[in-house]
């Protein structure tokens, strides 16, 4: 069934796309704040053998980008694009330096794991091998 004669659809759509979740780079500032007290006020519970038993402790919880992702209710495709927009890239600069400062001063003091983490940060300590192999014409049974 076509639309009837005369309509006016296309005037119910003003803008193209979503709204932005954040047009006020403070507000998101806030925002990120927030999932920073979050991290500091939940810290993972764990249990360890000792010589006593089983104790309770707790372990700082480390920062994300996805953890601050889920959040903020938004995807990290959107956070990455966030770091080119103008008005926000202060803001994500600066949570990103954050992030990665209490990974690696955790890991630093083994608060975490060091091998994740590094890897995480793009740290990991990678090496190459690099060779080649000759071909000796003759009798192949000795090698």
């Amino acid at each position: 069934m076509p639309a009837p004669q005369g309509n006016q659809f296309w005037k119910q759509r003003a803008t193209d796309g979503a709204p932005r979740k954040y047009e006020d780079p403070d507000v998101l500032w806030a925002d990120c704040a927030k999932y920073f007290e979050w991290v500091d006020a939940n810290p993972f519970k764990v249990q360890i053998n000792t010589k006593q038993g089983l104790t309770r402790i707790e372990k700082i919880r480390p920062m994300t980008i996805g953890g601050l992702c889920l959040f903020l209710g938004i995807d990290e495709t959107t956070w990455r694009k966030w770091r080119d927009r103008e008005d926000l890239s202060p803001i994500t600069a600066r949570v990103d330096a954050i992030i990665y400062e209490q990974k690696f001063a955790g890991a630093a003091s083994d608060q975490f794991n060091a091998n994740i983490i590094s890897r995480d940060l793009g740290l990991a300590d990678k090496r190459s091998v690099e060779g080649s192999i000759a071909i000796i014409d003759g009798d192949d049974a000795a090698l």
